[in-house]
């Protein structure tokens, strides 16, 4: 997996035991005779084609293992085994209750035991909840204890005190969740503004900074900007999971960031991810979900344009935009596909974003340039026919570079889903593709033309339609066939010379000139839209 869990080393460690204790019984709990007696130094993503790590004393996650255990359990047995050799002190998955004696029998055997993750909880959360909890080693036990009710105030008003100027911790909603109030402290207009009303003004500044700053792996020193005094600013992430930031006024007057600025915000990071995580895990923080942050994406509106780092996802690899359509768009049966994809995807896609919106699921993950999209949803397809029962689309509309582009793709998706219900007979494949689909899109966007402009539409053409609609026919079957009359006829199981005498007719008594090549194509398309008009957007 690439985002991989750095292993984070300490020399006491912590044992296992404390560890999954202190994540709580709903998030893991450990399976094995001597389960808790080993120590965690780190924790890192196992992949089936790689080679196990050869760190000792790490936390192997497998989230693929989980899926082997009920038909292939030798092969779990067998990477206890290959784990147990390299020193691993645990292997971390998810299975079902009924799997629970088998995975017991093999850490009885192979010495390894196992961490049951929750069901609900995502990988990607539980990855950060091991980077916090293995990150805090690094740290004396006190640095965020006895800080009073309010420990994120407390929080900024020490790093206040270290430069001097307003510090504030903000949520990825741009919320002021904390700020400081020491006495004589650096404060501009719009520091002073964001406290007042709690919420980050509106700044030329505002979306290229966030973007940059929580995409940086390093603290970044803004100098001063027209009336906003310099500020140093940095992300607080637990693992790979963004949380917030933090932005202190600096009053130092040193033009560059120094070490000891970069390791006070530093630590001062990890103490706010931690208070965050808890907030995030118990359900009450603050920021913006991460489904409201996709539901404003796939909207359109609104848009600060930040959202995909705060999502996880770089600009420059891109997120990838897939849309679900299920046959039964029932919400229970919606809620169940939206579990189904989330869970599945987020097993190599720990940054996978879902939400169910009118009767589709969407899903937004970071592009593989190694593989098609298509490769990822192929495997789905028949998991979710298992589940939900069959007839389940995907539309793969493409990739967004930025946050203003995932609303014209699922546009564009929603586009191509309506084409394809439209068109039964043309469209059976259950993934599709813009260049699969591309001239029943193009004669959907005839067809709002023609809607939206109806002295585009040749009248001779109505008329024919509700006069000889025999006729018209005929007309539509003589166009499919590029004008041959003797394929026509056999398509419309009658003799050539009645195509013919059909064909005069529509041109002598309509007036439809069918040697112009112009009007011939107009004649085709307004006759084809009528046809495949589809849907619309109008979702």
């Amino acid at each position: 997996m690439n985002d991989a869990v750095s292993p984070i080393q300490d020399p006491g460690g912590i044992s296992l035991g404390e560890l999954v204790s202190g994540l709580g019984p709903h998030t893991a709990s450990l399976l094995g005779a001597a389960a808790g007696s080993g120590a965690v130094l780190g924790a890192e993503f196992y992949e089936a084609l790689e080679d196990l790590p050869e760190d000792p004393q790490l936390l192997l996650l497998a989230p693929s293992a989980g899926g082997l255990i009920a038909e292939h359990p030798e092969q779990v047995t067998a990477l206890a085994e290959r784990a147990a050799a390299c020193g691993a002190t645990a292997i971390a998955l998810k299975c079902r209750d009924d799997d629970v004696p088998t995975l017991a029998a093999i850490a009885e055997t192979s010495g390894v035991p196992f961490v049951r993750v929750g069901e609900q909880t995502s990988w990607r959360l539980f990855d950060a909840l091991l980077a916090q909890a293995l990150g805090e080693q690094r740290h004396s036990e006190d640095a965020h204890r006895d800080r009073g009710a309010e420990p994120l105030f407390a929080l900024a008003n020490e790093l206040a005190g270290f430069f001097g100027g307003s510090v504030a911790i903000e949520d990825l909603g741009r919320r002021v969740i904390a700020y400081s109030s020491v006495p004589g402290q650096l404060i501009d207009r719009l520091r002073t503004q964001g406290i007042l009303t709690r919420q980050v003004p509106d700044s030329p500044f505002n979306d290229d900074q966030y973007r940059t700053v929580l995409r940086s792996e390093r603290p970044i020193k803004y100098p001063q900007l027209e009336d906003e005094e310099p500020r140093v600013a940095f992300a607080i992430r637990a693992g790979a999971l963004p949380l917030g930031t933090i932005w202190a006024i600096d009053a130092s007057g040193d033009p560059e960031l120094t070490a000891e600025q970069e390791e006070r915000i530093r630590a001062a990071a990890t103490v706010a991810a931690a208070h965050l995580l808890e907030q995030l895990r118990s359900g009450d923080a603050t920021q913006a979900p991460r489904v409201a942050r996709l539901r404003t994406l796939l909207d359109g509106s609104e848009v600060a344009g930040s959202e995909l780092a705060e999502l996880g996802i770089s600009e420059e690899r891109g997120a990838a935009l897939l849309v679900f359509a299920p046959s039964d768009d029932r919400p229970t049966t919606l809620a169940q596909l939206r579990t189904t994809v989330q869970r599945q995807l987020a097993l190599h896609h720990p940054e996978t974003v879902t939400a169910a919106r009118r009767g589709r699921v969407y899903a937004l993950v970071a592009r593989d340039p190694g593989a098609a999209a298509a490769g990822l949803i192929a495997p789905l397809i028949p998991l979710i026919d298992r589940l939900i029962g069959p007839g389940t689309r995907v539309a793969l509309p493409g990739v967004a570079h930025r946050s203003g582009e995932v609303a014209p793709l699922r546009q564009l998706a929603d586009r191509m889903l309506d084409a394809a219900d439209a068109n039964p007979r043309l469209v059976r494949e259950s993934i599709l593709t813009v260049e699969a689909l591309r001239p029943l899109l193009v004669l959907s966007r005839v067809a709002g033309v023609f809607a939206a402009e109806p002295e585009l539409c040749s009248p001779a053409l109505a008329l024919l339609a509700e006069r000889d609609p025999g006729y018209a026919d005929t007309l539509v079957a003589w166009c499919a066939c590029f004008g041959n009359v003797a394929r026509t006829a056999r398509e419309l199981g009658v003799h050539e010379n009645t195509v013919r005498y059909r064909i005069r007719q529509v041109e002598e008594q309509y007036g439809v000139r069918l040697a112009e090549p112009d009007e011939l194509l107009t004649v085709w398309l307004q006759l084809r839209a009528a046809g495949s008009a589809g849907k619309g957007d109008a979702r």
